[in-house]
């Protein structure tokens, strides 16, 4: 059996946010069991809470944002990456704005805080959803599916008319692929872009220290690349962090060409909306069995003891 887990203790970081510009403090508290990631706005009256959940995604413009009512939280991918990373299932995450910080465009320096805070397994089974057939969405050059599979597993990949960029692919493979291999891959952009997004009230905390920039012919930062295929591990990353937003954790093979943000959302959406395409499942042995087999199990024995 697989149990829930949390952080040992709460952790905090510091930035600024990569489209407001603005300084950002950040911080990750340990949850109880079955609470899930659960975002506080701690500069707003009454500091609301948002679930990170598919259903609360308000905007999938350039990141992922959540929301519910008079909150919402941008930016969530990266440290949403590191939790499915490191299989964190419960959380609380105190923001004192609207965005997380961006810290070096990577999900490394929250990974690297949830290792120092420390990881403290919970008694709690933990539920996980079992793709039970084949879910796609898209069109020809842009795509997603979702297949059974015995493991939680993404091939992305991406193509770009960039001579630094081309064809590019990347396979992750849960308990396979150390996530470490992903959370260093840095977001990225076009130089040609900038002025655009900052005109629409974008990026304006964006530099070299913080994304992969790129102008007609190659990469502008002085450092270079930190892998050959560091774009499609991004896309991956971002992936990962928008899977989580299943609410549970996952078993299936997602394979993305093209995807982002949108359809990572939509993708998540056109599964949870036929109840035949997936089973959620928790426990060892008797306790695996299918929440609505066991449900429809515990009527028929009501039932039969009326």
């Amino acid at each position: 059996m697989t149990f829930q887990q949390t952080l040992r203790e709460a952790v905090s970081l510091t930035g600024i946010g990569l489209h407001s510009g603005t300084p950002v403090i950040l911080t990750i508290k340990p949850a109880r069991a079955n609470q899930g990631i659960s975002f506080v706005r701690t500069d707003l009256e009454g500091t609301p809470h948002v679930v990170a959940h598919y259903k609360n995604v308000i905007n999938t413009q350039l990141a992922t944002t959540i929301g519910r009512g008079r909150i919402s939280v941008s930016t969530v991918e990266h440290l949403l990456a590191a939790f499915q990373g490191l299989a964190i299932d419960n959380a609380t995450v105190e923001v004192n704005g609207p965005e997380l910080p961006i810290l070096d465009g990577s999900a490394a320096p929250f990974m690297e805080a949830i290792l120092s805070a420390g990881i403290e397994s919970q008694r709690q089974i933990r539920p996980t959803l079992v793709l039970r057939r084949k879910v796609q969405i898209g069109s020809d050059d842009k795509w997603a599916i979702a297949e059974p599979s015995g493991q939680f597993e993404i091939h992305g990949s991406i193509e770009w008319k960039h001579p630094a960029i081309g064809y590019q692919e990347f396979h992750y493979q849960e308990d396979r692929t150390e996530f470490e291999e992903l959370a260093g891959a840095r977001t990225f952009g076009f130089l040609r872009d900038v002025e655009t997004m900052k005109r629409m009230g974008l990026a304006r905390g964006g530099s070299l220290e913080n994304a992969v920039v790129l102008d007609d012919a190659s990469v502008l930062n002085p450092g270079g690349l930190r892998y050959a295929d560091e774009f499609a591990r991004h896309k991956v990353l971002d992936a990962l962090g928008d899977f989580k937003l299943a609410g549970v954790a996952v078993r299936g093979f997602f394979r993305l060409h093209r995807a982002g943000h949108d359809l990572h959302s939509q993708l998540l959406a056109a599964i949870f909306k036929d109840a035949d395409n997936y089973e959620i499942i928790e426990g060892s042995a008797e306790e695996r069995r299918p929440r609505r087999m066991r449900a429809a199990l515990a009527s028929g024995f009501v039932a039969g003891i009326r």
